[in-house]
């Protein structure tokens, strides 16, 4: 059955809370990484709404670092504290005994994405609403089959539903922000007409390093390792990373090249949306291909332990991730900006028309006011807003859905307030996308 708009308008109806909700508070922090303490100072910033703030991570001295540099920029809207915890995320009941003891109501998980399925399950026991940034993913496995959520989160979907457990999933930038542009571009368009949906990522910032990533080296490398798959012709197509190129001209960072790349959102948006075409494109450096390359073509980035010859049985991957820069450490000599977006084709009263849906994010600027560089920061700052959403009542919803399931507006509308403005450009103009809701 073809969808058209007015189904998925019902559906968006459908994802919002059919019954009056006791508002949520309190919030706990899993993870302790560069995206954490952008949420931690963003938090704090809003806690007003937020209510109380807990963070844990594998390590408290991490924990307490972020805690005092919210404490030495002045973030907390309302004077509170930042409590800080040691917890093992991989272990579900160790969560849900801190959920208990914080009295948290809403956990953002910002740790490894390896942890997903046990704070999940500890969310689910306990009733706390559960927000996310990122797909699970198996530490012996990479580049499963898609749809990738339907390996692991949407198994979760009818428990959700049955405790009345919201659950929110991928609600940084990519994925999150990037489903919402999706969500609005559809929208916009006439029924049925959405041909293509094309996500483009492109950092053009310089941290000044050889070779580092800007997040989780492992999880980084896992991205780029496996097949490509892309959503095209409404099937799953299967392409090698660097294999498809292109270029666009681009707001603020001029001239871009990417490369398909598969990515989380294109598995959800292409269940949610009646769309032929849904692709990710990745912008890399010169150095960095000719790296990864190297990398892989000697077995370096392999998720299989190997032995040395002393003995000594190691995975390659994780050495290479000891022996590079933590992604935390670039954040003050960063600077230039990035661009995100999506391009989405499709026609406004019968005429065609291409749509591009971004954001520009500023690494310096980010750093003056979180200390994290802006990589991190449009990944926090969106799961905040989330948070907010589900803490005033609009996106708890007492089940699980992605982020294009819901309705945006409101949620488009916060992150211009906190700091990553959306603007919207067709053949006409360049402007702010803001909704009156």
């Amino acid at each position: 059955m073809t969808m058209t708009n007015t189904n998925t308008a019902n559906a968006n109806a459908n994802a919002q809370p059919s019954t009056t909700r006791t508002p949520k508070r309190d919030v706990l922090i899993i993870g302790a990484g560069g995206v954490a303490q952008v949420v931690a100072h963003k938090c704090a910033k809003n806690n007003d709404v937020l209510g109380k703030l807990h963070i844990a991570s594998r390590t408290k001295a991490k924990c307490d670092a972020i805690a005092a540099s919210v404490v030495a920029k002045g973030s907390f809207k309302q004077q509170d504290i930042l409590h800080t915890y040691a917890v093992d995320a991989m272990d579900s009941q160790a969560v849900a005994a801190l959920i208990e003891q914080t009295g948290a109501q809403i956990v953002i998980n910002v740790g490894s994405a390896f942890i997903n399925m046990t704070v999940l399950e500890a969310c689910i026991e306990t009733g706390a609403a559960y927000i996310d940034t990122a797909i699970h993913e198996d530490p012996s496995k990479v580049c499963e089959a898609p749809p990738w959520y339907g390996n692991y989160e949407w198994q979760r979907k009818a428990r959700c539903a049955a405790n009345n457990v919201t659950a929110i999933l991928g609600a940084g930038f990519d994925p999150g922000v990037v489903n919402a542009y999706a969500r609005v571009g559809y929208d916009m368009m006439d029924a049925g007409s959405v041909t293509d949906i094309d996500i483009i990522d492109v950092n053009a910032g310089e941290h000044g390093k050889y070779f580092a990533t800007n997040f989780d080296p492992e999880i980084n490398f896992r991205e780029f390792t496996g097949t490509v798959y892309s959503w095209q012709n409404r099937q799953w197509q299967s392409n090698a990373m660097f294999e498809v190129k292109r270029s666009d001209d681009l707001p603020v960072v001029g001239q871009q090249d990417t490369y398909l790349s598969g990515h989380d959102e294109i598995h959800s948006l292409a269940a949610n949306l009646d769309v032929p075409n849904i692709r990710f494109w990745m912008g890399f450096g010169e150095r960095y291909m000719t790296v990864f390359t190297v990398l892989q073509n000697l077995g370096l980035l392999s998720e299989k332990p190997v032995m040395t010859a002393e003995g000594q049985e190691v995975i390659p991957l994780k050495v290479v991730k000891a022996v590079l820069p933590d992604p935390r450490s670039l954040a003050p000599n960063y600077t230039g900006k990035t661009c995100i977006g999506d391009k989405i084709m499709g026609s406004i009263n019968g005429k065609a028309t291409e749509l591009f849906i971004y954001n520009i994010a500023d690494h310096q600027d980010a750093y003056a006011e979180v200390g994290s560089q802006a990589i991190s920061y449009t990944a926090g700052v969106p799961v905040v807003a989330a948070a907010m959403l589900v803490a005033m009542g609009d996106w708890d919803v007492g089940k699980m859905v992605n982020i294009e399931e819901l309705n945006v507006k409101p949620f488009i509308n916060l992150l211009n307030q906190m700091g990553l403005p959306t603007r919207i450009q067709d053949e006409a103009s360049d402007r702010l996308l803001t909704f009156a809701v």
